[in-house]
Protein backbone atom coordinates (compact mmCIF):
# COMPACT_ATOMS: atom_id res chain seq x y z
CA UNK A 1 0.00 0.00 0.00
CA UNK A 2 1.43 3.19 -0.92
CA UNK A 3 2.31 5.80 1.86
CA UNK A 4 1.99 9.48 2.33
CA UNK A 5 5.25 9.60 0.51
CA UNK A 6 4.35 8.01 -2.69
CA UNK A 7 3.31 10.04 -5.54
CA UNK A 8 1.60 9.74 -8.71
CA UNK A 9 2.48 11.22 -12.44
CA UNK A 10 0.35 13.94 -13.41
CA UNK A 11 0.82 16.77 -16.13
CA UNK A 12 4.87 15.32 -16.04
CA UNK A 13 5.40 16.07 -12.44
CA UNK A 14 5.27 13.72 -9.12
CA UNK A 15 2.45 14.88 -7.20
CA UNK A 16 2.23 13.80 -3.40
CA UNK A 17 -0.34 11.45 -2.63
CA UNK A 18 -2.68 13.38 -1.19
CA UNK A 19 -1.70 16.80 -1.67
CA UNK A 20 -4.51 17.53 -4.28
CA UNK A 21 -8.13 16.46 -5.77
CA UNK A 22 -9.86 14.06 -7.53
CA UNK A 23 -11.95 15.44 -10.86
CA UNK A 24 -14.62 13.23 -12.22
CA UNK A 25 -14.94 13.44 -15.46
CA UNK A 26 -18.26 14.37 -15.59
CA UNK A 27 -17.37 17.61 -13.59
CA UNK A 28 -16.27 18.84 -17.14
CA UNK A 29 -19.35 17.96 -18.78
CA UNK A 30 -21.37 19.81 -16.48
CA UNK A 31 -19.23 22.71 -16.47
CA UNK A 32 -19.15 22.81 -20.02
CA UNK A 33 -23.37 22.34 -20.51
CA UNK A 34 -23.61 25.40 -17.73
CA UNK A 35 -21.18 27.47 -19.65
CA UNK A 36 -23.45 26.83 -22.84
CA UNK A 37 -26.27 27.62 -21.12
CA UNK A 38 -25.19 31.05 -19.95
CA UNK A 39 -23.41 31.76 -23.35
CA UNK A 40 -27.15 31.39 -24.98
CA UNK A 41 -28.43 33.33 -22.44
CA UNK A 42 -31.28 30.85 -21.26
CA UNK A 43 -32.79 32.13 -17.79
CA UNK A 44 -31.01 29.66 -14.57
CA UNK A 45 -32.77 32.10 -12.25
CA UNK A 46 -36.74 31.60 -13.00
CA UNK A 47 -38.27 29.43 -10.86
CA UNK A 48 -38.23 26.38 -12.92
CA UNK A 49 -34.66 26.74 -13.57
CA UNK A 50 -34.20 27.09 -9.53
CA UNK A 51 -36.19 24.10 -9.08
CA UNK A 52 -34.58 22.12 -11.45
CA UNK A 53 -30.93 23.43 -9.70
CA UNK A 54 -32.34 22.36 -6.38
CA UNK A 55 -32.94 18.54 -7.45
CA UNK A 56 -29.74 18.40 -9.03
CA UNK A 57 -27.67 19.48 -5.76
CA UNK A 58 -30.14 17.38 -3.59
CA UNK A 59 -30.32 13.74 -5.60
CA UNK A 60 -27.19 14.00 -6.49
CA UNK A 61 -25.49 15.56 -3.59
CA UNK A 62 -27.02 13.40 -0.52
CA UNK A 63 -25.90 10.05 -1.90
CA UNK A 64 -21.65 11.19 -0.67
CA UNK A 65 -23.01 10.92 2.86
CA UNK A 66 -24.94 7.83 2.23
CA UNK A 67 -22.30 5.24 3.23
CA UNK A 68 -21.18 6.62 6.55
CA UNK A 69 -22.88 4.10 8.81
CA UNK A 70 -21.49 1.22 6.06
CA UNK A 71 -18.29 3.09 6.62
CA UNK A 72 -18.47 3.09 10.70
CA UNK A 73 -19.30 -0.23 10.35
CA UNK A 74 -16.20 -1.39 8.68
CA UNK A 75 -13.66 0.80 9.50
CA UNK A 76 -14.85 -0.11 13.71
CA UNK A 77 -15.44 -3.47 15.64
CA UNK A 78 -18.51 -2.04 16.65
CA UNK A 79 -20.77 -4.65 17.75
CA UNK A 80 -24.65 -5.00 16.56
CA UNK A 81 -25.52 -3.16 19.91
CA UNK A 82 -23.00 -0.53 19.01
CA UNK A 83 -23.33 -0.16 15.65
CA UNK A 84 -27.23 0.51 16.52
CA UNK A 85 -26.35 3.34 19.46
CA UNK A 86 -24.15 5.23 16.44
CA UNK A 87 -26.86 4.77 13.97
CA UNK A 88 -28.99 6.09 16.84
CA UNK A 89 -27.07 8.88 17.86
CA UNK A 90 -26.54 9.86 14.05
CA UNK A 91 -30.15 10.08 13.69
CA UNK A 92 -30.53 11.77 16.75
CA UNK A 93 -27.90 14.30 15.75
CA UNK A 94 -30.09 14.96 12.50
CA UNK A 95 -33.75 15.20 14.52
CA UNK A 96 -31.85 17.78 16.99
CA UNK A 97 -30.39 19.99 13.72
CA UNK A 98 -33.68 19.69 11.93
CA UNK A 99 -35.91 20.56 15.30
CA UNK A 100 -33.09 24.21 15.18
CA UNK A 101 -34.40 25.15 11.89
CA UNK A 102 -38.10 25.64 13.73
CA UNK A 103 -36.85 26.72 17.21
CA UNK A 104 -33.23 28.95 16.76
CA UNK A 105 -33.74 29.10 12.90
CA UNK A 106 -30.58 31.68 13.02
CA UNK A 107 -28.48 29.53 15.13
CA UNK A 108 -28.92 26.65 12.54
CA UNK A 109 -27.98 28.47 9.67
CA UNK A 110 -24.90 29.87 11.87
CA UNK A 111 -23.94 26.25 12.33
CA UNK A 112 -24.61 25.05 9.10
CA UNK A 113 -22.56 27.74 7.57
CA UNK A 114 -19.34 26.67 9.91
CA UNK A 115 -20.36 22.92 9.25
CA UNK A 116 -20.18 23.39 5.68
CA UNK A 117 -16.67 25.88 5.48
CA UNK A 118 -15.34 23.17 7.50
CA UNK A 119 -16.49 19.61 5.30
CA UNK A 120 -15.35 21.56 2.26
CA UNK A 121 -12.38 22.84 3.75
CA UNK A 122 -11.25 19.10 4.08
CA UNK A 123 -11.06 19.15 -0.09
CA UNK A 124 -8.45 21.69 0.13
CA UNK A 125 -5.51 18.80 1.25
CA UNK A 126 -2.93 20.89 -0.45
CA UNK A 127 -3.07 23.48 2.72
CA UNK A 128 -1.58 22.06 5.82
CA UNK A 129 -3.04 24.98 8.45
CA UNK A 130 -6.48 24.13 9.56
CA UNK A 131 -7.60 27.87 9.56
CA UNK A 132 -6.51 28.04 5.55
CA UNK A 133 -8.84 24.79 4.94
CA UNK A 134 -11.63 26.71 6.68
CA UNK A 135 -11.50 30.15 4.89
CA UNK A 136 -10.99 28.11 1.75
CA UNK A 137 -14.53 26.11 2.58
CA UNK A 138 -16.18 29.36 3.94
CA UNK A 139 -15.21 30.98 -0.36
CA UNK A 140 -17.73 28.45 -1.19
CA UNK A 141 -20.62 30.45 0.58
CA UNK A 142 -19.08 33.62 0.77
CA UNK A 143 -18.39 34.07 -2.88
CA UNK A 144 -21.98 33.70 -4.31
CA UNK A 145 -22.81 35.91 -1.00
CA UNK A 146 -20.43 39.14 -2.83
CA UNK A 147 -21.68 38.26 -6.39
CA UNK A 148 -25.34 38.06 -5.76
CA UNK A 149 -26.18 39.60 -2.82
CA UNK A 150 -29.46 40.33 -3.51
CA UNK A 151 -29.93 36.15 -3.90
CA UNK A 152 -28.45 34.89 -0.73
CA UNK A 153 -29.68 37.69 1.27
CA UNK A 154 -33.28 36.41 0.24
CA UNK A 155 -31.97 32.94 0.92
CA UNK A 156 -30.98 33.03 4.19
CA UNK A 157 -34.28 35.57 4.78
CA UNK A 158 -35.96 32.69 3.65
CA UNK A 159 -34.31 29.91 6.24
CA UNK A 160 -33.54 32.40 9.34
CA UNK A 161 -35.63 34.96 9.07
CA UNK A 162 -35.42 38.57 7.72
CA UNK A 163 -33.27 40.18 10.43
CA UNK A 164 -30.75 37.08 11.48
CA UNK A 165 -30.55 36.22 7.62
CA UNK A 166 -29.74 39.74 6.04
CA UNK A 167 -27.47 39.71 8.81
CA UNK A 168 -25.48 36.32 8.24
CA UNK A 169 -25.76 37.57 4.57
CA UNK A 170 -24.03 40.94 4.58
CA UNK A 171 -21.17 38.81 7.32
CA UNK A 172 -20.54 36.65 4.28
CA UNK A 173 -20.01 39.42 1.76
CA UNK A 174 -17.73 40.76 4.57
CA UNK A 175 -15.50 37.60 4.94
CA UNK A 176 -15.34 37.03 1.09
CA UNK A 177 -11.99 39.12 0.22
CA UNK A 178 -10.30 37.07 2.88
CA UNK A 179 -11.93 33.69 1.28
CA UNK A 180 -10.82 34.45 -1.71
CA UNK A 181 -7.88 35.48 -0.99
CA UNK A 182 -6.99 32.10 0.91
CA UNK A 183 -8.42 30.04 -2.03
CA UNK A 184 -6.13 32.12 -4.42
CA UNK A 185 -3.04 30.42 -2.55
CA UNK A 186 -4.80 27.18 -2.32
CA UNK A 187 -4.73 27.25 -6.24
CA UNK A 188 -1.78 28.55 -6.53
CA UNK A 189 -0.30 25.91 -4.37
CA UNK A 190 -2.38 23.18 -5.90
CA UNK A 191 -0.93 24.21 -9.70
CA UNK A 192 2.52 24.51 -8.50
CA UNK A 193 2.37 20.86 -7.23
CA UNK A 194 0.86 19.33 -10.17
CA UNK A 195 -2.58 18.93 -9.23
CA UNK A 196 -3.66 21.31 -12.38
CA UNK A 197 -6.68 19.62 -13.23
CA UNK A 198 -7.64 20.10 -9.35
CA UNK A 199 -6.67 23.68 -10.06
CA UNK A 200 -8.63 24.17 -13.04
CA UNK A 201 -11.80 22.45 -11.95
CA UNK A 202 -11.70 24.77 -8.69
CA UNK A 203 -11.07 27.76 -10.61
CA UNK A 204 -13.72 26.85 -12.94
CA UNK A 205 -16.31 25.94 -10.05
CA UNK A 206 -15.74 29.35 -8.47
CA UNK A 207 -16.30 31.12 -11.75
CA UNK A 208 -19.35 29.01 -11.89
CA UNK A 209 -20.46 30.77 -8.49
CA UNK A 210 -19.92 34.01 -9.47
CA UNK A 211 -21.60 34.01 -12.88
CA UNK A 212 -24.40 31.70 -12.24
CA UNK A 213 -27.08 31.95 -10.13
CA UNK A 214 -26.50 30.97 -6.64
CA UNK A 215 -28.38 27.54 -6.81
CA UNK A 216 -26.91 26.80 -10.55
CA UNK A 217 -23.66 27.41 -9.47
CA UNK A 218 -23.30 25.45 -5.90
CA UNK A 219 -25.10 22.80 -7.89
CA UNK A 220 -21.63 22.13 -10.10
CA UNK A 221 -19.43 22.66 -7.03
CA UNK A 222 -21.49 20.62 -4.92
CA UNK A 223 -22.46 17.64 -6.91
CA UNK A 224 -19.03 17.50 -9.60
CA UNK A 225 -16.91 18.42 -7.91
CA UNK A 226 -17.29 17.99 -3.88
CA UNK A 227 -19.36 14.94 -3.83
CA UNK A 228 -16.96 12.30 -6.37
CA UNK A 229 -13.90 12.79 -4.07
CA UNK A 230 -15.84 11.86 -1.11
CA UNK A 231 -17.68 9.00 -3.39
CA UNK A 232 -14.53 7.82 -4.37
CA UNK A 233 -12.53 7.49 -0.58
CA UNK A 234 -15.89 5.72 0.15
CA UNK A 235 -15.66 3.03 -2.82
CA UNK A 236 -12.02 2.57 -1.28
CA UNK A 237 -12.77 1.83 2.21
CA UNK A 238 -15.83 -0.43 0.79
CA UNK A 239 -13.73 -2.33 -1.35
CA UNK A 240 -15.59 -5.71 -2.64
CA UNK A 241 -18.97 -4.24 -2.60
CA UNK A 242 -21.15 -5.11 -5.39
CA UNK A 243 -22.45 -2.50 -7.41
CA UNK A 244 -25.93 -3.19 -7.02
CA UNK A 245 -25.16 -3.21 -2.90
CA UNK A 246 -24.08 0.50 -3.76
CA UNK A 247 -26.23 2.15 -5.90
CA UNK A 248 -29.02 0.82 -3.56
CA UNK A 249 -27.57 1.83 -0.62
CA UNK A 250 -27.19 5.45 -1.93
CA UNK A 251 -30.27 5.45 -3.23
CA UNK A 252 -32.50 4.29 -0.29
CA UNK A 253 -30.30 6.17 2.08
CA UNK A 254 -30.54 9.44 0.20
CA UNK A 255 -34.53 8.32 -0.04
CA UNK A 256 -34.59 7.97 3.92
CA UNK A 257 -33.16 11.79 4.27
CA UNK A 258 -35.65 13.61 1.85
CA UNK A 259 -38.48 11.27 2.69
CA UNK A 260 -37.99 12.14 6.71
CA UNK A 261 -37.54 15.86 5.60
CA UNK A 262 -40.72 15.70 3.60
CA UNK A 263 -42.59 14.28 6.69
CA UNK A 264 -40.88 16.52 9.08
CA UNK A 265 -41.61 19.80 7.01
CA UNK A 266 -45.07 18.70 6.36
CA UNK A 267 -45.70 18.59 9.78
CA UNK A 268 -44.16 22.00 10.55
CA UNK A 269 -44.97 23.43 7.73
CA UNK A 270 -46.49 26.64 9.88
CA UNK A 271 -42.60 27.15 11.14
CA UNK A 272 -40.86 26.65 7.79
CA UNK A 273 -40.34 28.64 4.94
CA UNK A 274 -42.35 27.22 1.34
CA UNK A 275 -39.62 28.43 -0.87
CA UNK A 276 -38.44 24.57 -1.89
CA UNK A 277 -34.85 25.59 -2.46
CA UNK A 278 -34.08 27.12 1.13
CA UNK A 279 -35.63 23.85 2.43
CA UNK A 280 -33.15 22.02 0.42
CA UNK A 281 -30.11 23.94 1.86
CA UNK A 282 -32.20 23.30 5.48
CA UNK A 283 -32.38 19.39 4.54
CA UNK A 284 -28.57 19.50 3.84
CA UNK A 285 -27.76 21.35 6.84
CA UNK A 286 -29.58 18.69 8.63
CA UNK A 287 -28.03 16.05 7.38
CA UNK A 288 -24.57 17.72 7.20
CA UNK A 289 -23.76 18.19 10.83
CA UNK A 290 -24.04 14.09 11.91
CA UNK A 291 -22.15 13.54 8.16
CA UNK A 292 -18.88 15.82 9.63
CA UNK A 293 -18.54 14.68 12.81
CA UNK A 294 -19.09 10.86 11.76
CA UNK A 295 -16.79 11.05 9.00
CA UNK A 296 -14.20 12.70 11.02
CA UNK A 297 -14.65 9.86 13.75
CA UNK A 298 -14.63 7.10 10.44
CA UNK A 299 -10.63 9.05 9.54
CA UNK A 300 -9.54 8.56 12.54
CA UNK A 301 -10.11 5.01 13.31
CA UNK A 302 -9.19 4.52 9.48
CA UNK A 303 -5.97 6.00 10.65
CA UNK A 304 -5.51 4.12 13.99
CA UNK A 305 -6.17 0.74 12.08
CA UNK A 306 -3.36 1.84 9.65
CA UNK A 307 -5.50 2.02 6.74
CA UNK A 308 -5.25 5.09 4.54
CA UNK A 309 -7.42 7.85 5.04
CA UNK A 310 -9.60 9.66 2.47
CA UNK A 311 -6.72 11.77 1.77
CA UNK A 312 -4.03 9.03 0.79
CA UNK A 313 -6.70 6.85 -1.21
CA UNK A 314 -7.21 9.21 -4.21
CA UNK A 315 -6.23 7.31 -7.29
CA UNK A 316 -5.71 10.49 -9.40
CA UNK A 317 -4.45 13.99 -8.13
CA UNK A 318 -6.28 15.69 -10.68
Amino acid sequence: METRAASIEQFGRRVPLGRGGLVHPAFWLAAIALALTLATRLPLDGPTATSIATLVFVCGGLPHGAYDIALLARATRLGRRGLSLAVGGYVLIAGVMAAMWVAAPLFALILFIAVASVHFGEDWTMLDEPLLKVAAGTAIVAVPAIAHPADVARLFVEMAGRDGGGMVARAMVAVAPVALLVTGVGMTIAWRDGARRWAAATAMAFLALIVAPPAAGFALYFVFLHSPRHLEGARVTLKGVSRRWWLATGAIMSGLAIGGWLVFAASLSRFLTPDSTAQAFQLLATVAVPHLLFSRWIERRIAQRGRPSNDLQERSTS
